[in-house]
C-alpha cells in the first residue's frame, strides 16, 4: 500500500516521501497515529503544499526531544521489586513502570512505547534502557533494580 509520510519515521522515510508499506502497518500504525496519509493524487498535492509547515513542526519536536534527552540521558533510576533468593524478580520491570519513574522524578511525560529495554528486566541488577524520543534523538538511562524483600 502506498502512503505519504507526514513526519520523519525511523527506518521508514522522511516527510513528504511516498513509500510502499504493508497494509496493516499503514492502517494500524502510520495512519492511525497521523504519521501518514493514503497516497491519492489529492493527498500528494496537499502534502506538497504543507511540506514546509510539517518540516518546521518536525524540527520543533526534535528540539524538544533534544532537551528531554539532555535532562535524562545517563541518569540512573532505582526500582524496588520483590525477588526470590536467587535474585530473580516476581514479574518484570515493564516500560510503563519505567515511564512512571521518569514522570515522578523528572516531571517528563514519556510514552511507554518509546522505551526499549536492551534486555528483559527479570532479575536484580543494573540494566541499560534506550528511549527513542524522536526519529533522530535517543537517550539511554540505567534502571537499578534492588530487592524490596525476599519471599521464600
Amino acid at each position: 500500500m502506498k502512503v505519504i509520510l507526514l513526519e520523519n519515521v525511523k527506518r521508514v522515510g522522511s516527510i513528504g516521501e511516498v513509500i510502499e508499506v504493508k497494509r496493516g502497518y499503514a492502517r494500524n500504525f502510520l495512519i492511525a497515529n497521523k504519521k501518514a496519509l493514503y497516497a491519492s493524487k489529492e493527498n500528494i498535492l496537499e502534502v506538497e503544499k504543507i511540506k514546509s509547515d510539517l518540516s518546521k513542526k518536525d524540527s520543533e519536536k526534535k528540539k524538544e526531544a533534544a532537551q528531554i534527552s539532555e535532562q535524562i540521558n545517563g541518569k540512573e533510576y532505582g526500582v524496588k521489586k520483590l525477588s526470590t533468593e536467587n535474585n530473580e524478580l516476581y514479574g518484570s520491570v515493564k516500560p510503563t513502570e519505567i515511564a512512571k519513574l521518569i514522570q515522578e522524578e523528572n516531571k517528563i511525560g514519556i510514552k511507554p512505547s518509546m522505551i526499549q529495554p536492551v534486555e528483559e528486566i527479570k532479575s536484580l541488577g543494573k540494566f541499560k534502557v534506550k528511549i527513542s524520543l524522536h526519529s533522530e534523538v535517543d537517550a539511554e538511562i540505567t534502571v537499578n533494580v534492588t530487592s524490596a524483600d525476599t519471599i521464600q
